[in-house]
């Protein structure tokens, strides 16, 4: 029996925007797989009777429920999973046998009909961080069929997500938070790149052949499945490899992909072999009351992935940061608004270079991407060149390792009048980030008390929880600056 890590679960039904912004001038279109143009069996949108019906679909492929698992609305997620009686801690929760998973297989080999050919050539064309596209391929050759095995989980598949490529461009610069934009840019791109690769390889084929039975496949019925795929997917254990690793398979788990999210998680999956075959257990990490949600961890994730994947944002979110370029300008920008002076944040001294080399912020490819926020409030490698840089005794900064360097937890490694000059300058940096939105907080709350669009809530409710995050980044680096002057200000008295 194995524990998988929480990061490995993906899920989230919302409800859909009217469309969604693909660029200049195209849209992804609401219900968009439903449209004559793709031909595709329609799915409806869920509710309680039909979706009953996975639970008898589950057990009679000889899955487990729970008696006291039950599906039923769950505010504000939509369906989910609900007990009706007590369970004691350690209970077996669901199991599922190791057919029931909706999976893609390997693409390494052509092996099997020139349809499953044509659909792992594809996937081979998709880039691995959007690997939700390849099971999406699946997924909708499933769902073309007349008599899929998987009708029963797939019919009860949200008809809309409320993930930004549904947005309308209106709402996509709603965000208003640069690294994001470009995310949802970038998949709309590849969804209208994606969908004359696919044209492509369609054409001409013999009816055996063809992956979805002659049907066509566009830009709505591609995003409808990506964003089914990366909102309900698991990246479970997949083969081992003879040195002892593991290939993650995705795989879409009926039912269990109900289970909404919580950082406080009442359930836990783990993956086990019976007879050589994997199974699917959900299993109770606490005593789970009457009446309860059924909840897991979909992992330690910023609300950018949250809302590019699942399409909800989580308030007072732990993990939640903001992304910033390391740039030299941008830091003298931010100690000259700080009071702080200081010429090597643009020209370092030689061996200042050398420990942002190893910071991995210069050099030949570095990663110029740092992050405030988040558990670490300051990811440890800007604070780490920042003590550096504002630090001219190159004799106490060797005297430190770079673990030291990095942590915030250590405090004022190098002094400190160094080490208020550089939380100063991360402050400076957070005033610098407020600034780039175009509103203010009181602006966000009170757009929300309107009577707006699901997309622009969410979009509001997102920039909101960013611009919260960094005031209290602010609020948590002032003190540490207040406390380390009052410190100094002591030692100097005694």
């Amino acid at each position: 029996m194995q524990g998988l890590p929480k990061t490995d679960k993906c899920r989230v039904a919302g409800t859909g925007a009217t469309s969604g912004y693909l660029g200049k001038e195209q849209y992804l279109t609401r219900g968009g797989t439903n449209s004559a143009s793709s031909g595709m069996k329609p799915i409806f949108p869920c509710d309680v009777p039909r979706a009953r019906g996975l639970l008898r679909w589950v057990r009679k492929e000889g899955g487990f429920v729970h008696q006291s698992v039950k599906i039923a609305q769950v505010d504000p997620y939509g369906l989910g999973l609900v007990v009706s009686d007590e369970i004691p801690k350690g209970s077996d929760l669901i199991a599922l046998p190791h057919h029931v998973p909706l999976q893609f297989g390997s693409i390494e080999t052509d092996l099997g009909d020139g349809a499953y050919s044509v659909l792992a050539n594809l996937a081979r064309q998709v880039p691995e961080e959007l690997w939700a596209m390849r099971l999406s391929l699946k997924l909708l050759q499933e769902r073309a069929k007349t008599a899929s095995f998987w009708w029963p989980y797939i019919s009860n598949l949200p008809e809309t997500y409320s993930v930004p490529i549904f947005f309308p461009g209106e709402d996509i610069k709603n965000l208003q938070y640069a690294p994001l934009l470009h995310q949802v840019n970038k998949r709309c791109r590849f969804l209208l790149e994606f969908e004359k690769e696919v044209k492509q390889a369609l054409e001409n084929l013999k009816p055996d052949d063809h992956p979805f039975g002659g049907q066509d496949v566009d830009t709505s019925s591609l995003g409808w499945a990506m964003s089914a795929v990366s909102s309900r997917a698991f990246q479970l254990y997949g083969k081992e490899l003879p040195d002892g690793t593991r290939i993650n398979i995705p795989m879409m788990l009926p039912l269990i992909d109900m289970c909404n999210h919580s950082f406080s998680p009442n359930a836990e999956i783990i993956q086990e072999k019976v007879l050589g075959n994997p199974k699917m257990l959900v299993v109770a990490g606490t005593q789970i009351k009457q009446d309860e949600p059924l909840v897991l961890n979909y992992g330690c994730l910023n609300n950018d992935l949250f809302l590019l994947d699942y399409g909800f944002v989580v308030p007072s979110n732990p993990f939640d940061c903001i992304e910033l370029k390391y740039d030299g300008g941008l830091l003298d920008a931010a100690s000259s608004a700080a009071g702080v002076s200081s010429p090597n944040f643009s020209s370092p001294a030689p061996w200042q270079q050398q420990i942002l080399y190893q910071l991995n912020l210069d050099g030949q490819a570095p990663l110029l991407k740092v992050s405030i926020g988040g558990p670490e409030l300051v990811e440890g490698r800007l604070l780490a060149a920042l003590r550096v840089l504002l630090s001219n005794d190159m004799e106490r900064v060797h005297k430190h390792d770079l673990s030291t360097l990095k942590s915030l937890s250590v405090e004022a490694p190098l002094g400190i009048s160094t080490e208020v000059a550089a939380l100063n300058t991360v402050i400076a940096l957070c005033v610098i980030a407020l600034g780039s939105f175009p509103t203010k907080i009181m602006e966000d709350e009170s757009l929300l008390k309107q009577n707006v669009s699901g997309s622009t809530e969410l979009a509001v409710q997102f920039r909101l929880q960013k611009k919260s995050m960094i005031v209290d980044v602010m609020r948590d680096l002032t003190r540490r600056v207040k406390s380390l002057v009052s410190k100094e200000s002591d030692t100097s008295r005694s």
